[in-house]
């Protein structure tokens, strides 16, 4: 890897919601939360806006994204609505508007490309930028593309520029909102070694509950950690992967093309668990990995026109099944009542320790017919 490499991982602040603040200004500061499609903005006769508060929620929906202001009150996308309307009861719902969003996605990437390219997309809110080629100083350059995006979109971004992928992801997080931070390659045992072992990008939460039940928690530790160890409690390719990670080390390249066949989520249980004794938890995984899925594509900007489910039974044996529909899908509830479908073709006798979903036959959002009517499922378990 040479170290001439300078790399950006350019990130704008919470995104959905800071879109949504063009639209209405007035909430600036305040606990605002996006999602749920019974959220309404209503109007009085003197044309003020009347704005729906978290409390006022009943559904099933999850939050797509919320306000810095919200996430210090412990709401973060992901979670349920009814779960978060406990943490804070009084901030403000506002319903996801995917259109708006794509359009100010298209404004900063191509404000972006005006200055810098080589751009890597992984999302509707986030990219890669090699900059190497670009004979400028790197403080003044990433100001300078800062500068270009705000004017663009009225939004701003966070910048993490270091010689590689994995660190400048780190960084561009370090100092949000609005925030640059260049790291060099000798600042990594001051600056990287001491954050959380997940902030590495790539390490879930199960992952991290490993790492925790070996005293294994900053990423410094992760590095101390011999080699040996890692490959013995994570297999070869990736306890080697996490020892290369946590010293800074990552050769993969800036990619500006790269079509996803397939996107998926699973969990692997820590018991077999019965569909007739262990129901409700199966119904929580079930929805939870549908919930991600569905966020997963969001986040890369796809609809899917096929949605299959993955079952790996206490024999260890595999069973697939997927349907094929005639219009795309990507929100969670769709994309759960499909794969509730598959789910009642399979017989479900034995116990099980895996249960995954997928989404294939990807397209832009931006080409997806609307499923916003989708009902619930009525699932098997």
């Amino acid at each position: 890897m040479s170290s001439a490499r300078r790399i950006a991982h350019i990130d704008m602040d919470a995104f959905f919601a800071s879109v949504e603040l063009l639209s209405y200004p007035e909430l600036r500061g305040q606990p605002v939360v996006v999602g749920g499609r019974n959220a309404v903005v209503s109007r009085d006769d003197a044309g003020q806006a009347r704005f729906a508060r978290l409390k006022e929620y009943a559904g099933r929906g999850v939050v797509t994204t919320s306000t810095y202001e919200a996430r210090a009150l412990g709401v973060f996308s992901g979670m349920g609505l009814m779960k978060s309307a406990a943490l804070a009861p009084d901030a403000i719902l506002l319903p996801a508007n995917f259109e708006a969003y794509r359009h100010y996605s298209r404004l900063f990437k191509s404000a972006v490309a005006s200055i810098a390219p080589h751009i890597e997309d992984r999302g509707i809110d986030e990219i890669y930028v090699d900059l190497t080629e670009i004979d400028e100083d790197t403080l003044t350059l990433a100001r300078r593309i800062k500068a270009r995006v705000l004017e663009a979109t009225g939004l701003t971004c966070s910048i993490g520029i270091t010689e590689n992928k994995l660190l400048s992801k780190i960084c561009s997080d370090l100092q949000k909102p609005d925030g640059i931070t260049i790291l060099a390659k000798e600042d990594i045992q001051t600056r990287i070694w001491p954050l959380a072992a997940k902030k590495i990008n790539g390490i879930g939460p199960k992952a991290n509950l490993k790492l925790e039940s070996l005293n294994i928690n900053t990423i410094g530790q992760l590095a101390a950690a011999p080699l040996e160890l890692l490959i013995a409690h994570f297999g070869r390719s990736t306890g080697t992967w996490m020892n290369r990670a946590a010293h800074g080390i990552d050769d993969r390249p800036v990619v500006t093309w790269s079509e996803p066949k397939s996107i998926s989520r699973e969990s692997t249980f820590e018991r077999d668990l019965h569909v007739k004794t262990d129901r409700t938890v199966l119904t929580e995984i079930f929805t939870n990995l549908c919930m991600r899925l569905a966020g997963d594509l969001l986040r890369k900007g796809y609809g899917c026109r096929t949605i299959g489910i993955k079952l790996k039974f206490a024999d260890f044996q595999v069973v697939t099944r997927d349907i094929t529909l005639k219009n795309d899908i990507h929100t969670g509830e769709a994309i759960r009542k499909v794969a509730g479908e598959c789910l009642k073709r399979v017989e479900l006798s034995q116990k099980i320790r895996l249960l995954g979903v997928r989404a294939s036959g990807l397209s832009p959002l931006s080409q997806e017919s609307s499923q916003k009517n989708a009902e619930q499922a009525q699932l098997p378990f």
